[in-house]
């Protein structure tokens, strides 16, 4: 199971020199600074002028360049090394017990954490468990919050729950918070391509394609847990949802994020009628 622990296939090539930061946005080339003396390059941020802590969390919204941050260093970082989703390593101690992961990731010299989860007090738990033992003996973990977008600009941002829930760990990471808007989005100066009925009709109707109301999506997600996303996902070429409505819920929005993450990591397109997808976090 631990062979599967490397960054997604579109991060294979992710760099700190291909990162592109948004100069509207300064802390983003502070967080590329920090990452890099984090793994022991040569840039400064918070761990040139301080005793490095083994442990760096990114906390910001979707789409300002964690994931890829996270990439890049595990991309720099020598000896052995993981990258993973915090359910997929929540999966792997399911799988083996918690003994027998720990085993097996002891002794990595770097562990790569995406979307670090806190709505599961016991997952949660677990992983804090995990990390102290691993961060005892040498190991650096680096991960990054899975805040949803309508967190954006309200200052509703993870860290401080982060250094709540792992409270027994917290003086050993360095909290990174990076602001910015969905990279997907800059150069898009209106609402985000909605299509038509019409539009749907012209798209194929093979087996690989997944044609499903929006609400039945969201309902359904919520009767699985997101480690089952990638099974989920499995033969899918194109997702259409139909009738797209805003959230009201944030578990909702939580998992329906996790779920794009998913599908961009199998590069699968969407296609969607209703509210656009850039609308469907409410300010509120």
């Amino acid at each position: 199971m631990l062979k599967h622990l490397v960054p997604p296939r579109q991060f294979d090539s992710a760099s700190y020199e291909s990162f592109e930061p948004d100069t509207n946005f300064p802390s983003q080339s502070a967080a590329r600074e920090t990452a890099d003396a984090f793994i022991g390059g040569g840039g400064g941020g918070l761990f040139r002028k301080s005793a490095a802590r083994p442990g760096l969390y990114l906390d910001g919204g979707f789409g300002v360049g964690k994931t890829h941050l996270l990439a890049a260093t595990w991309h720099r970082a020598s000896g052995r090394k993981y990258f993973g989703t915090f359910i997929e390593y929540t999966a792997l101690v399911g799988a083996l017990g918690y003994a027998e992961a720990a085993k097996s990731l002891a002794g990595a010299s770097f562990i790569a954490i995406d979307e670090f989860e806190l709505d599961d007090p016991g997952d949660t738990m677990m992983m804090t468990r995990l990390l102290g033992d691993l961060m005892e003996k040498g190991t650096k973990v680096m991960a990054t919050s899975n805040t949803p977008p309508n967190a954006l600009g309200e200052g509703r941002f993870a860290a401080a729950d982060f250094l709540r829930e792992i409270h027994a760990l917290s003086d050993r990471f360095v909290t990174l918070r990076i602001d910015g808007v969905d990279y997907r989005h800059r150069e898009n100066e209106g609402r985000a391509d909605v299509a038509t009925d019409g539009e749907l009709a012209l798209l194929p109707t093979t087996e690989d394609v997944s044609d499903d109301s929006f609400r039945d999506v969201i309902r359904h997600l919520s009767t699985l847990h997101p480690s089952k996303y990638v099974p989920l996902l499995a033969g899918v070429s194109l997702a259409i949802w139909r009738d797209v409505v805003a959230f009201t819920d944030q578990n909702d929005a939580l998992r329906f994020v996790a779920l794009v993450d998913r599908l961009y990591d199998a590069d699968v397109p969407i296609r969607a009628t209703g509210v656009p997808v850039d609308e469907v976090f409410p300010d509120d």
